[in-house]
Parts: structure tokens; C-alpha cells; sequence
């Protein structure tokens, strides 16, 4: 039998040694154990936007999104690590899932936003205009991003993850090419995907260098503060601009806008084997499963 997708756009996020997929309103989190075998946990979702149609408009609805997602990753992996170590400790508290959130989001705000706003003011003098300053400011965004990935992607446990984001894009091309979900029909696809949050990533930092701009100049405190302030409608922007290019993916100008997003993915994606493609189509099967019974 196949499975087709349908107008839903499910979509995964690789883990320790498995696969995340979600759909609607299920979620499915594969994991392969030191033992070979493959463990499959199953949650159903409660979408804060199912609750409040408001939270569905255009640019809201990608912040609510990309919160989500970030809540539901972090106890993923934190669920996956304890399974490939055959850790059987409780599942993270809420107290311990805050602060683990609140450390990466604290990161991410320091690397990205204080780094770059922080050496731009530093130099203003050298760059006039504020459209100038913040081309630059972005084009540091950026290097300390690719920096950073390029780094960590020198550790063996994240190229194993990197290796089963590549199984979770094959898998969802496969669903959406009407195909068998099975590891020889997969594993003819690529490993890069249009709706990948690596694309919508690079899309906000480049849609950040426009929004930035119309904040002006001003002291360093109001560069940085306006900026974290803001990062809720960077990322919804940069959320409508991936859902928009992916409808038209087909057109000359949806493939330009997705090209940059495509090549960064080679930096996050690599060739996964033939029991990583498993694990990724096991928790998609499952959460399609899951589905088609409510």
C-alpha cells in the first residue's frame, strides 16, 4: 500500500541517533538503540493555534510555530539522548526543560544579535548609512553562523545527527512524491529540503537586515534590546517568506528564492545509511498511522 501526502505539510527534525515526525495533531520520536533494535515513543499534540484562531494570522502564526517546535525539540533530544545511551532516568522536569531553553535561546541572542549589532557600533564610523550597517552587520550574522556550523559539524556525534537529518529529508520527499515509504524508494531523493530549518534560518537573517534598518541608529543598549524585541516578527517574516517560496517552488522565482537556503542545508545535511533512512521512515509511518485513526 501507499501513502500519499495529502495538503498537510509534515515535516521531522533529526535527534541523538533518531528521527522526530510530526503531523496535525501527532507526533512520532524513533530511536535506535545501541542494541540495533528501533524504539518508537508517540505523544498527541494540543496546537496552542488550535485553540486560538488568532494566533493563525500571517507572520503570529510563524512565532507561535517556531515556539513550539522549540519546546518539542529540546524534549526530544532530551528523550532520545537518554534512549541511545540506554538511560532509562525520567524525562526532563518543566523546570529543567525552562532553563534548558532559556540557556539556548540565551546563547543564540549572545552569538547572534549582541556579537554582530555590538561590533558594527563599534565600527559605525567606517560604515556610513544605516542600510550599510546593517548589510554588514548581516553579513557577520551569517559568518558567525556558517562559523559555527562548520564547527561543531567536526564532531562525530553531530555529523551522526546531520546523517539523520539527511534520512528525514529523504523520507518526507518520498511522502510527498506519493512513493512507498521504504528504504529503497527513499533513498533516491535528496537530502535537502525546501521547508528545512536551515532555510528559514538564513531567511531570517537575511529578512532581519531590511526590518533592522528602519530601527535607525541610536546607542548600543537600543541596538541590541530593539533587536531581541523584535525577533518574534523577524521570525514570522521569515516563516510566510519559506511557506510563499515553497507554493511556488515550481516558478523560476520560488527556485531563486529557495537556492541559498538549499546550498546552506548541504552544511547541515549529509548521505545517511540504510538504518538511518529506517528510523526516519519508521516514525513517519507511525505518525501517518497515528493520524489516520483519529
Amino acid at each position: 500500500m501507499k501513502l500519499h501526502a495529502d495538503t498537510f505539510q509534515y515535516g521531522g527534525q533529526a535527534v541523538i541517533e533518531g528521527v522526530v515526525m510530526r503531523g496535525r495533531r501527532e507526533l512520532a520520536i524513533a530511536v535506535r538503540r545501541p542494541d540495533s533494535c528501533i524504539i518508537l515513543k508517540e505523544e498527541t499534540l494540543d496546537p496552542v493555534t488550535e485553540r486560538h484562531s488568532w494566533l493563525r494570522l500571517p507572520v503570529l502564526r510563524g512565532f507561535v510555530s517556531l515556539a513550539e517546535t522549540l519546546v518539542m525539540g529540546v524534549r526530544a533530544l532530551n528523550y532520545s539522548a537518554s534512549q541511545a545511551a540506554e538511560a532509562e532516568g525520567e524525562e526532563i522536569s518543566a523546570t529543567e526543560l525552562a532553563l534548558t531553553i532559556a540557556f539556548s535561546l540565551g546563547l543564540a541572542i549572545l552569538l547572534f544579535v549582541v556579537l554582530p549589532t555590538a561590533a558594527v557600533h563599534w565600527i559605525r564610523t567606517a560604515v556610513p548609512g544605516v542600510l550599510a550597517q546593517n548589510v554588514v552587520e548581516g553579513v557577520l550574522r551569517m559568518g558567525i553562523f556558517f562559523g559555527y556550523v562548520v564547527a561543531i559539524s567536526r564532531m562525530r556525534d553531530i555529523q551522526r545527527v546531520f546523517e539523520y537529518h539527511g534520512a528525514e529529508h529523504k523520507s518526507i520527499h518520498a511522502l510527498e512524491a506519493g512513493e512507498e515509504l521504504t528504504v529503497e524508494k527513499a533513498r533516491a531523493y535528496s537530502t535537502l529540503h525546501p521547508r528545512c530549518g536551515t532555510s528559514f534560518l538564513l531567511v531570517v537573517m537575511v529578512a532581519s537586515i531590511v526590518i533592522f534598518s528602519a530601527l535607525g541608529t541610536g546607542e548600543l543598549w537600543w541596538r541590541i534590546s530593539s533587536r531581541i524585541v523584535l525577533l518574534p516578527l523577524v521570525a514570522g517574516v521569515g516563516y510566510e517568506i519559506i511557506k510563499w517560496s515553497c507554493r511556488h517552488q515550481h516558478r523560476w522565482w520560488g527556485k531563486t528564492i529557495m537556492a541559498p537556503g538549499l546550498w546552506l542545508q548541504k552544511l547541515t545535511t549529509r548521505e545517511p545509511d540504510d538504518q538511518q533512512l529506517e528510523v526516519a521512515l519508521a516514525a513517519l509511518r507511525r505518525v501517518i498511522a497515528m493520524e489516520s485513526t483519529r
